[in-house]
């Protein structure tokens, strides 16, 4: 066997096993994430709300309690998440949310959102449906939508 032969017959072996190790922490992380969203649907509940402010913030920089901050792991602390500031009440408290949901909520608005601990997971409009926003079209989408309309 020649030497290039070898080193391909290594290379292949290296990542069939690393395919295989990623695998199965693929299914361990799918168990484990599973089991958080049963969590969160347990403790969920159902409340009204006026939206002050969101943006994408810092977990440093979001206002969230301490606990949450010490809870995060520390590759994740610089991240910046999705952050809702609203009025629950008669109090103004400061929320997490989760990405798919965030482009939906809209602001100086009230809602009906399902809220487990910090974390909103669901909006509905309490006074109608919501405005979804559009998504913005590419240049090229942009380019055939001028070509038909011509």
């Amino acid at each position: 066997m020649s030497t290039l032969s070898i080193v391909l017959l290594v290379i292949l072996i290296v990542l069939v096993i690393a395919c295989v190790v990623l695998y199965f922490l693929g299914k361990k992380a799918e168990k484990k994430q599973a089991e958080q969203q049963a969590q969160l649907d347990a403790v969920a509940q159902t409340m009204s709300m006026l939206i002050i402010d969101k943006g994408r913030l810092k977990l440093k920089d979001a206002g969230l309690p301490q606990v949450v901050i010490d809870n995060t792991p520390k590759y994740l602390r610089r991240s910046k998440v999705p952050v809702v500031k609203a009025k629950v009440g008669p109090k103004v408290m400061t929320l997490m949310c989760d990405a798919e949901v965030y482009p939906l909520i809209p602001v100086k608005k009230e809602v009906k959102a399902t809220v487990s601990g910090i974390y909103i997971t669901a909006v509905r409009g309490l006074r109608g449906p919501l405005d979804i926003p559009k998504k913005k079209q590419g240049f090229f989408a942009r380019l055939r939508n001028k070509a038909k309309g011509q």
